[in-house]
């Protein structure tokens, strides 16, 4: 029914006009809200609000696995991830859009897998390279790569911890891109994360530390340009097989659900 799933992050909790509601059971129970599917310049495109439409579900609430089971039963093969994070590097100010091409998994009591079998998949390029190159190209003045360093919140990270994350050369910090690009990569999906900053993460910059209602606000004034830039790069991502879909190959299909 979609070819083409975005996952909407905080404060990203509508996109699609005309969109119709399609209800999908999972078997790890349901997504944060029923899917609805409409059209993007021509394109079938799915769409979940991570956090609910009413932001009731903390980072690690999140049901990562039903919301990206349910996109590829909807016939979903590449995901848009956008989320809000932290800038660990001074020149990555409130309002920047950063396309990551790493990130480092620092949750914990998380879900991180679909399979109850030994199904090991390869996490070395965690983002689909195709897609990033795409998003990258809409607008130059989006920064293409860097590390996201994913914690576990839902607080925000002590200033120590800050000065840790960036003196270990990474970007950017936030809260959902992970478990979710691997699972993705289990369900062999393209996914990408688009990362806009809202805030300098405490002990980068002088000042207070961080709060839920900077990062809402920056958030907030940056949606419509990330909806542009989404809306845009939908009408040109390539259509067929990618690297991505393959990450399953090899697996004995016995192991797969």
């Amino acid at each position: 029914m979609a070819e083409i799933g975005v996952i909407g992050g905080s404060g990203f909790y509508s996109f699609l006009a005309d969109a119709r509601p399609v209800p999908v059971e999972t078997p790890f129970g349901p997504p944060s809200e029923p899917p609805v599917v409409g059209e993007v310049n021509g394109r079938e495109v799915a769409f979940i609000p991570r956090h609910g439409a009413d932001h009731r579900f903390p980072p690690h609430k999140v049901n990562y696995r039903a919301n990206l089971w349910a996109l590829r039963e909807l016939g979903v093969r590449t995901v848009l991830g956008p989320c809000a994070v932290g800038s660990l590097r001074p020149e990555l100010t409130p309002g920047t859009i950063v396309v990551p091409d790493q990130y480092v998994d620092r949750t914990w009591g998380r879900e991180h897998t679909v399979y109850d079998a030994p199904v090991h998949t390869s996490a070395a390029d965690p983002y689909c390279p195709t897609t990033r190159q795409q998003i990258v190209a809409v607008d130059n003045s989006i920064v293409s790569g860097g590390t996201l360093v994913v914690i576990n919140g839902p607080r925000f990270s002590t200033r120590a911890e800050s000065q840790w994350h960036a003196a270990q050369g990474w970007s950017l910090v936030g809260m959902t891109g992970a478990p979710e690009a691997s699972i993705a990569r289990e369900l062999a999906l393209c996914y990408t994360s688009i990362a806009v900053v809202t805030d300098h993460d405490a002990g980068i910059v002088a000042g207070e530390g961080v709060t839920q209602a900077e990062v809402f606000e920056v958030f907030g004034r940056s949606i419509e340009r990330l909806k542009a830039l989404i809306t845009t790069v939908i009408a040109d991502l390539p259509t067929g097989d990618c690297s991505c879909h393959h990450s399953l190959d090899g697996i004995a299909a016995e192991l797969v659900r």
